[in-house]
C-alpha cells in the first residue's frame, strides 16, 4: 500500500521533505498558506556550511546533507540553485583567538571535516584587511539561492507525484487510538494522510499544538544586509571567529558577528545578528549600523559601497539549539521536521530524507534512524505530569 504523506511547509525543510518522500514513492501533498519559500527561507543567506557546527548530531547531519546537496545538483542541475562550492574562510582577529579556533577546527577535522589553516588571509582574499593573524579555509562550505533551491526542490517533487495545496491547516484528523488519518485545512478541506509531517519552520510550535503535538520551536531574529551589484571581491564565505560562539548561545540580548559573501548577482550579503525578541518585526537603525560597521573593518572597500536594503526573519530554533526531526511519540503519524535556526538551508536534504527514514522504518539514502536519536522530540517533552 501506497503511503500518504502531508508535508506542512513549503519552504526549504518542506521542499525536501517532498522531494525525498516522494522520491521513495510515497503518495506526497505539500500545504503552505504562502508561496513557495516565502518564510524564513526567504530571509536566509544561503548556506550550506560545515565550518560552524561543533562535532556531534547537528555535524553529523550536515556531512549527509553536504553529499545530498551534490547529488541534487547532479540531478536538478547546479544553476537552477545557482550552486557555488565557494569555501568558507573564518578568520580570527587575536592570536588568542586563531588558537581558540585552531582546536575547534582540530575537533571538526576528527569528524571528518575538511579543513586548512590560513597564515596569510590575504592570500585567499585579497581585499580583507591587513593584520589578521590567520584563519582556517573550509573547502566544503558552499552556497545556494534557498528560494530558487526550495522550488527546484519541490518540482522535481511533483514530477514524481506531489501535489501542491494552498491553505492552512487548522487541525489533525485521528482515529483509533488517537492516530492521525489526515489534516483538516481552515478552508475546511479535509486531506487523507498515514503520516504528517510538520515542516512549518517558525512556526512550527503552533503547526505542532494544531496537531496535537506541540513541540518548543521558538523565534530568534535576524538581520542581512545587502549591497548594491560590485565586482567580484568577495571569493569565500567569510566570517569571525566568535559567529559560532553565537550562533550556540541561549542568550536572549542582541549578539552580532561578521559575515560577508558576496552572491552571482554581484551583491554582498552581510550579517549577522540574532536576538530573542518574539516575532517583533521592528527594524533598528543602530543594529544596520553595528552591522555595516563590523563588515567594514573585515573588508575595508565596503566603506564605499551602497547599501540596497536591509531584511530581516525569524530563525527557529529549539532550546538546545538542535532541530527536532523524528516523530512525536504522542501523536501516532505526527513526524517533526523542524528547529533548524540558522542552518535549515544546509541541512535541509538531510532533513528530508532522514524524515523518510523514519517513515519507512528503515535506513534510505544514507539515513539511518537509529543513528540520529539526539534529534528526535522526546528530549523536548516534559515527564508526563511535569510543568515546564
Amino acid at each position: 500500500m501506497t503511503l500518504k504523506v502531508v508535508v506542512v511547509g513549503a519552504g526549504i525543510i518542506g521542499a525536501a521533505c517532498a522531494f525525498h518522500t516522494a522520491s521513495a514513492g510515497m503518495d506526497v501533498t505539500v500545504v503552505d498558506r504562502g508561496p513557495v519559500g516565502g518564510g524564513t527561507t526567504s530571509r536566509g543567506e544561503g548556506n550550506v556550511l560545515l565550518s560552524d557546527k561543533e562535532p556531534g548530531p547537528e555535524l553529523d547531519l550536515a556531512r549527509l546533507s553536504r553529499e545530498l546537496w551534490d547529488q541534487a545538483g547532479e540531478e536538478l542541475g547546479r544553476d537552477s540553485f545557482e550552486w557555488e562550492a565557494k569555501g568558507g574562510l573564518v578568520v580570527a582577529s587575536t592570536a588568542e583567538g586563531l588558537t581558540a579556533l585552531g582546536e575547534f577546527a582540530a575537533r571538526q577535522a576528527a569528524a571528518g571535516v575538511d579543513s586548512e589553516p590560513v597564515d596569510r588571509v590575504q592570500e585567499l582574499e585579497p581585499h580583507i584587511a591587513p593584520g589578521l593573524p590567520g584563519g582556517v579555509h573550509y573547502p566544503q562550505d558552499a552556497q545556494v539561492q534557498p528560494v530558487l533551491a526550495a522550488a527546484a526542490l519541490l518540482r522535481a517533487a511533483e514530477r514524481r507525484g506531489a501535489r501542491p495545496h494552498p491553505g492552512e491547516v487548522a487541525a489533525a484528523v485521528t482515529g483509533r487510538g488517537g492516530r492521525v488519518t489526515g489534516v483538516r485545512t481552515a478552508a475546511g478541506d479535509v486531506l487523507p494522510a498515514d503520516a504528517v509531517v510538520n515542516a512549518a519552520g517558525t512556526w512550527g510550535a503552533e503547526v505542532g499544538r494544531r496537531l496535537g503535538a506541540p513541540v518548543e520551536v521558538l523565534p530568534r531574529r535576524g538581520f542581512v544586509l545587502v549591497t548594491e551589484p560590485l565586482p567580484p571581491m568577495v571569493r569565500h564565505k567569510v566570517y569571525s571567529a566568535d559567529y559560532v560562539a553565537n550562533v550556540a548561545s541561549s542568550g536572549a540580548a542582541l549578539e552580532t558577528s561578521c559575515v560577508v559573501e558576496g552572491t552571482r548577482g554581484g551583491t554582498i550579503l552581510v550579517g549577522a545578528s540574532r536576538e530573542r525578541v518574539g516575532f517583533d518585526p521592528t527594524t533598528n537603525p543602530a543594529l544596520i549600523a553595528r552591522l555595516a560597521a563590523q563588515a567594514c573593518r573585515l573588508f575595508p572597500f565596503l566603506r564605499a559601497a551602497h547599501l540596497i536594503r536591509a531584511y530581516r526573519g525569524f530563525r527557529p530554533y529549539c532550546p538546545d539549539h538542535l532541530p527536532v526531526v523524528g516523530p512525536d511519540p504522542r501523536a501516532p503519524g505526527i513526524v517533526h521536521a523542524c528547529g533548524h535556526e540558522g542552518a535549515g538551508i544546509g541541512l535541509a536534504p538531510a532533513t528530508g530524507a532522514l524524515v523518510t527514514a523514519h517513515l519507512l522504518g528503515r535506513p534510505w539514502r544514507g539515513a539511518d534512524p537509529a543513528a540520529h536519536t539526539a534529534l528526535l522530540p522526546d528530549r523536548l517533552l516534559a515527564p508526563e505530569g511535569a510543568s515546564r
